[in-house]
């Protein structure tokens, strides 16, 4: 028992110190690092951005849905 515990435990701390040591990569310098206007990159808008605002608001949706209806079934187990 207390091996698992120590396994689970040490198991977090490498998830946490490593996720701290990982990071993305620089983004690109607008107009390849020269005059505005003089390169070809696009600054904001046009360079792959995904949109997340509404998919985060249906996760929170679909999580809500789903926890309500688990809440609703454990009730009814109880009742009867």
């Amino acid at each position: 028992m207390k091996t698992i515990k120590l396994i689970k435990t040490a198991a977090i701390v490498v998830l946490m110190i490593g996720s701290g040591l990982v990071s993305a990569q620089n983004p690109p310098h607008p107009n390849s690092g020269g005059q505005p206007g003089s390169g070809n990159t696009v600054v904001g808008g046009q360079q792959g951005g995904a949109p997340v605002g509404s998919g985060t608001f249906l996760l929170i949706g679909l999580a809500g849905l789903y926890a309500g209806k688990k809440t609703y079934n454990l009730k009814k187990q109880s009742i009867l």
